[in-house]
């Protein structure tokens, strides 16, 4: 059996969830396509190296520790293309429940959009689920690429955006609007900000939340198999 099929349903429970799309990511480039990082593929090449010296347990925790520091490094280093990206998607109109620029994006569906598309990157599909993705940071700390959190529902972390730099962000607002770059610090959102998060190789989602993202995951497997 191949170290993935015997390794994956061990840590699904164990492994953050971000480490864990990685490495189904990197173990299927065809997934990934170009926007797989360099570091994630050395990465993979590594641990089959390291295999033999260890158990394979302990490779996939080693692996897992190397992919977490290079995820967020990735984000980091690629912010601009990042934020090159989501500005392609500009005008793109809402629409609820839609996960593609063709049929319009809603607020957390324009974020995952954004992330898969350039960094084959695949986050949880809900704002509430994102917000406990990564490592929580402060206002002042906010870089371009990182998450801006809003309650714009009465519920915590109810809308998202990504975070381009100047005090602006982009994101898809509400029905009857399309993707546009807002101030953080106009009435409505200053008043409305909820938090921000750091990609970095982390989550505390719950065991059911990272499951749904595995079987997200094997659902693109097999769509890319019939390809």
């Amino acid at each position: 059996m191949s170290f993935q099929k015997d390794l994956l349903p061990a840590l699904v429970k164990q492994t953050p969830m971000a480490l864990l799309i990685a490495f189904v990511l990197a173990a299927h480039p065809v997934m990934a396509v170009d926007s797989t990082p360099d570091a994630v593929k050395e990465a993979s090449i590594e641990v089959v190296k390291e295999a033999p010296k260890e158990s394979m347990f302990q490779a996939g925790k080693s692996y897992f520790a190397r992919v977490s520091d290079r995820l967020a490094d990735s984000v980091t280093g690629k912010s601009d293309e990042l934020i090159n990206r989501a500005m392609e998607v500009i005008g793109v109109r809402y629409r609820w429940d839609a996960e593609l620029p063709q049929s319009g994006l809603d607020g957390s569906s324009f974020v995952g959009y954004v992330f898969k598309d350039k960094l084959g990157f695949l986050l949880p599909r809900k704002s509430t689920q994102m917000s406990r993705v990564g490592k929580p940071i402060t206002r002042e700390e906010l870089q371009p690429g990182d998450l801006v959190f809003f309650n714009t529902m009465r519920l915590t972390f109810s809308h998202v955006g990504i975070y381009v730099g100047d005090n602006k962000f982009i994101h898809s607002p509400s029905k009857g609007t399309s993707v546009r770059v807002d101030d953080l610090g106009s009435l409505y959102w200053d008043k409305r900000f909820d938090g921000a998060r750091r990609l970095d190789g982390s989550d505390n989602l719950g065991d059911s939340e990272r499951q749904e993202l595995l079987n997200e995951v094997n659902k693109l497997k097999r769509k890319s198999r019939s390809l």
